[in-house]
């Protein structure tokens, strides 16, 4: 069984984005596939047929991977309610509504639920992308982690850490997290990915060359900026989507899609990618 981790340096990295693209390129090569995220923080979900409820993200990845949405792929939604706590949703149904202190020392408890709902898509597939939430790096929240790091190691799964650079310090971001990482934790990341970059890529190149020596690590590529008109879950976009406003056609939406695994086809090193896979 293949599986990748996308991890992101900060929430709004593009770790979704890169997800579904990874989702509609294993999707056309003639794999079958099926994205995860064992946890996810949104005031949007998706419902399906039966009334679960799942992140907008894995229902949207669910639908580039060619599958019907499941809550196996988003065993843990956390839908706020106040500043300070959410409604706990379990594999689609509502569970309780905790603080966030009280969830912090529960989640531990979830892991079982967890590898089981992880382990029924991986019998079903030849590839898993599974997506983190954040950073991997928030050191006051790293105890019992079950969604980056945490999530790696109960997966086995190698990671690409992706780094946005238009609000700029990518390279702060990218070094700073792999050293707050444990040194095992480090030895998961096979790849760094800058996305959201516009210009000239010329003058990105001394950069790439002394994080990589810097770190050991490869940039596999650099993402430009891409306006696409697929639902984003995430407050922190760059421009206004009209798909978050009306609803859209299947054929809008396949468009879409099919310009998400063009341009990530041409930006990452998708060889390397496959090599990390280790498919059969």
């Amino acid at each position: 069984m293949a599986n990748i981790m996308i991890q992101g340096t900060t929430s709004s990295a593009g770790k979704s984005f890169i997800c579904t693209g990874l989702c509609r390129i294993f999707k056309e090569d003639g794999y079958k596939v099926a994205p995860f995220k064992s946890q996810n923080m949104s005031s949007k979900y998706y419902e399906t047929e039966e009334g679960y409820k799942m992140s907008t993200a894995q229902a949207l990845q669910a639908k580039a991977a060619g599958i019907e949405p499941n809550p196996n792929m988003n065993p843990i939604l956390l839908i706020p309610n106040s500043d300070k706590g959410s409604d706990v949703i379990i594999k689609g149904k509502f569970y309780n509504r905790m603080e966030a202190l009280e969830y912090f020392t529960y989640k531990d408890e979830l892991k079982p639920m967890i590898k089981e709902a992880y382990k029924n898509l991986e019998k079903e597939n030849h590839i898993m992308v599974l997506e983190g939430a954040g950073s991997p790096a928030e050191i006051n929240l790293k105890e019992n982690d079950i969604v980056n790091m945490g999530m790696a190691k109960m997966a086995d799964a190698p990671v690409l850490l992706v780094a946005d650079i238009d609000r700029g310090g990518v390279f702060a971001s990218l070094y700073g997290t792999v050293l707050l990482l444990e040194e095992e934790e480090r030895a998961r990341i096979k790849g760094l990915i800058i996305n959201k970059f516009r210009g000239d890529k010329r003058l990105l190149d001394p950069g790439i060359e002394m994080i990589e020596e810097l770190l050991n690590i490869p940039v596999i590529g650099t993402l430009p900026l891409t306006p696409l008109e697929l639902v984003d879950e995430d407050s922190l976009i760059d421009y206004e989507k009209h798909c978050n406003l009306f609803p859209q056609r299947e054929d809008e939406i396949e468009g879409e899609l099919g310009k998400l695994s063009k341009m990530i086809r041409e930006n990452l090193d998708m060889d390397y990618i496959y090599s990390l896979l280790k498919l059969d």
